[in-house]
């Protein structure tokens, strides 16, 4: 809902009113705490938080049924694949202790920054310079009033995952919620790497550009203490947005990277290969495009080779010529793919950028895409019938964030072998979002098919995210099992929550 100017300012005030005296957990770890109740009371807490593992049906309960929740108790305790997100290998390998949760929740989720702007919190409060405790306060008002908005409930699974905090977040319980959880970042220095492992997280698949130098990667990959095995991911998206501004000087740091002057086609090829070879020998298994669009037709070499130059010059050209240069490159990825028993990833109908103004303020990723127009699916099938029709046609997981494609797409998967449709992305990773995708994946293919769950995210605490899925994935279950079907419904439930993505990632 839009927020009046009185509202807005109220809310400000409120987050200025209840600001702590104790503002970091770094504070609050060396306060003396003289009251012997409170001692035992935030004792307790840590103790819950880092002690057996939560019961995440205490903040979110979907399980309707008996049969349901004999299938959660099978499935809740598995690892976590998690085959796609935007965690920092930087900070997976540095390892440093959070200072807040503040910082933890809202120093780069976007998903909460378009919530709180939503609600008509200033920008001040969400990306700009205001203290961290009267984001947090502000976060709190906007999320304790978010009726039906996922965000909700993942604070809710979060806060009694990580922190063993029961309280529901909202205006009135930001300060206790703020303090219990910033006790237990500071006794526990909760870091990456303990989220992880408090997560039962088993592999996280990165999102990388063909350029990074993937250091990190490296040195984790050398570090046997760290228990999840962290590779990274072939994004593609700079090297297909050829109309960019500083695509010259993008293709220039991509033959750098890999050691090839790129003068033309065949240099960027030789490039590209170098760079996916260095990607696999990391453990790389997945690539990934998330651009606006999809190519209708695929240039021949030459033509492809033409429309590169050109482009590299910064010159004109029609989007007749671009559009089979892109078709080209989609196609040239595709074979290589295939060759490295690669996963080629599709992510479509995304509109990136919608607001000029706060782009130009606020940079990529900071909560201003939107979904994206649905478009012909013919495009899709014509690209992956040409793959398959070389026998060059790699695994492929095509999300949409638009659910009015999703009745031809999946009937499009079922025409091709090692072709699905993924879980419900972003904007429909909503409880109806996943619903929608389970009761349409059974109706027109096998429910069986769908990889699994991934997180998307930014933030160490995504993680209970999958449990969310696991709850789903168990409701929808029980609410179509009979009784003597247990068996077969437990196996369902553990391919879609651990064992589908499992198999990827160890083919």
């Amino acid at each position: 809902m839009a927020e009046s100017k009185d509202k807005k300012t109220a809310v400000e005030k409120t987050a200025t009113a209840k600001k702590p005296a104790v503002k970091t957990a770094k504070s609050a770890a060396v306060k003396t705490n003289t009251d012997k109740t409170a001692k035992t009371a935030v004792k307790n807490t840590v103790k819950k938080a880092v002690g057996a593992k939560p019961d995440c049906t205490k903040a979110v309960d979907v399980l309707k049924t008996k049969y349901a929740r004999k299938l959660y108790d099978a499935v809740k305790d598995l690892p976590i694949i998690d085959y796609h997100c935007h965690l920092s290998p930087k900070e997976i390998y540095e390892d440093k202790p959070f200072s807040d949760i503040g910082e933890m929740w809202l120093a780069g989720d976007h998903y909460k920054w378009r919530l709180m702007r939503a609600y008509g919190i200033d920008e001040k409060y969400i990306t700009g310079d205001a203290d961290m405790y009267d984001k947090f306060a502000c976060f709190a008002k906007a999320v304790g009033e978010a009726y039906g908005n996922p965000i909700k409930d993942w604070v809710a699974l979060e806060l009694e995952f990580f922190f063993g905090i029961s309280l529901t977040l909202n205006e009135d319980t930001a300060k206790e919620i703020w303090d219990k959880a910033n006790k237990v970042i500071a006794d526990k220095q909760l870091s990456p790497r303990k989220l992880i492992e408090m997560a039962n997280v088993e592999y996280i698949a990165t999102t990388d550009d063909p350029c990074d130098s993937l250091e990190y990667h490296s040195l984790i990959a050398k570090d046997e203490s760290i228990k999840a095995k962290v590779v990274p991911s072939f994004r593609v998206d700079n090297i297909v947005l050829a109309k960019d501004k500083n695509y010259a000087d993008y293709i220039s740091k991509l033959g750098s990277a890999a050691g090839v002057k790129i003068k033309d086609l065949a240099d960027l090829e030789k490039a590209v290969e170098k760079r996916m070879d260095y990607f696999v020998s990391l453990g790389c298994k997945f690539s990934d495009v998330g651009v606006q669009g999809f190519p209708e037709s695929i240039a021949d070499f030459k033509d492809a080779d033409k429309t590169f130059k050109n482009l590299l010059k910064g010159k004109e050209v029609d989007d007749k010529d671009y559009d089979g240069f892109w078709g080209y490159l989609y196609n040239f990825f595709g074979k290589e793919y295939a060759k490295r028993n690669m996963v080629m990833q599709l992510h479509l109908a995304v509109t990136r950028n919608s607001n000029s103004a706060m782009f130009a303020q606020c940079g990529k990723d900071a909560g201003f895409d939107c979904v994206g127009d649905a478009f012909d699916v013919a495009r899709i099938k014509r690209y992956i019938d040409n793959l398959n029709s070389q026998n060059a046609l790699p695994k492929t997981i095509i999300y949409t964030l638009n659910p009015t494609m999703y009745y031809p797409l999946v009937t499009m998967c079922g025409a091709f072998r090692n072709v699905v449709l993924g879980i419900s992305w972003w904007f429909c990773d909503h409880k109806r979002g996943m619903y929608e995708t389970l009761e349409i994946l059974s109706e027109l293919s096998h429910v069986g098919s769908l990889v699994g769950m991934l997180t998307d995210s930014r933030s160490f605490l995504s993680y209970t995210r999958h449990d969310y899925y696991r709850q789903i994935v168990c409701d929808f279950l029980g609410g179509l099992m009979k009784d003597g079907e247990d068996k077969y419904a437990i196996n369902v439930a553990k391919a879609l929550c651990y064992q589908n993505a499992k198999n990827i990632v160890e083919e």
